[in-house]
């Protein structure tokens, strides 16, 4: 792990995707909404970008991590049903083979080593599914609304109830929760963690490993919110796992 004298490092992982800039048309860059940054910076870490490996194993991502003091798994597209052993709905969006692998790889590695780890979105998704879990793949055919991600390309807000005595609650409290959302996924099954937050349709909305320090994920979109509290949860967890190291 990094040697922390105070500012963690903390890695995020991120997107291979064609981007448009400047005179510059389609050129294959590492892509990361800025807000993952922006959080973690203001809550006092170092941030540094991870982009994905389609040759990622177990023993590579232990390589890179152990430059860091935590990750976060970003959100994105949709974790490949395979990868849980499904057949795609027709919503699934193509998939992301090289995210799959680093992420999961991700997931399975700091699940070991017990380096503080907070999945977003896709990253709580990608959590269940290394640890044998399963992903409801399209929530408006269960719970019959759109509530949770309304508008392409648009976060919305709702409600989640976070769970008593959970880390999280010791985070946000258990007050009704108003915060970012843009899924149309969710965690069906999830073994080895515990329910941490849901929303009033009975979609879980967050989930933590009770047996570690810090291994958090949440479906909702911190980095597009103004609540800062998770990611100043990761820093201090990050700064006490550099100290240990």
């Amino acid at each position: 792990m990094a040697v922390s004298s105070g500012r963690p490092v903390i890695g995020v992982t991120s997107y291979v995707e064609p981007v448009v800039r400047g005179d510059w048309t389609d050129q294959h860059s590492a892509v990361l909404p800025h807000g993952y940054v922006e959080h973690l910076e203001r809550a006092g870490a170092l941030a540094v970008v991870l982009p994905p490996r389609l040759d990622a194993d177990d023993d590579l991502v232990s390589e890179i991590l152990s430059r860091l003091d935590g990750v976060v798994v970003a959100g994105g597209a949709d974790v490949e049903p395979t990868r849980y052993a499904a057949l795609p709905h027709e919503s699934v969006q193509d998939p992301r083979p090289d995210r799959d692998a680093f992420e999961l790889a991700v997931a399975r590695v700091t699940a070991r080593t017990g380096m503080p780890l907070l999945g977003i979105c896709r990253g709580m998704q990608v959590m269940a599914v290394a640890a044998g879990g399963t992903l409801e793949q399209h929530l408006p055919d269960r719970v019959g609304h759109t509530a949770h991600s309304p508008s392409p390309g648009v976060y919305a807000s709702h409600h989640v109830t976070v769970v008593e005595g959970t880390r999280l609650a010791s985070v946000l409290g258990t007050d009704v929760l108003d915060v970012p959302t843009y899924h149309h996924q969710s965690v069906a099954t999830h073994p080895g963690y515990a329910p941490a937050a849901w929303h009033e349709d009975g979609t879980l909305e967050a989930m933590e490993d009770p047996g570690q320090p810090f291994r958090l994920g949440v479906q909702w979109h911190p980095e597009a919110g103004d609540d800062g509290r998770l990611f100043d949860a990761l820093v201090d967890a990050c700064r006490n796992f550099g100290q240990l190291g």
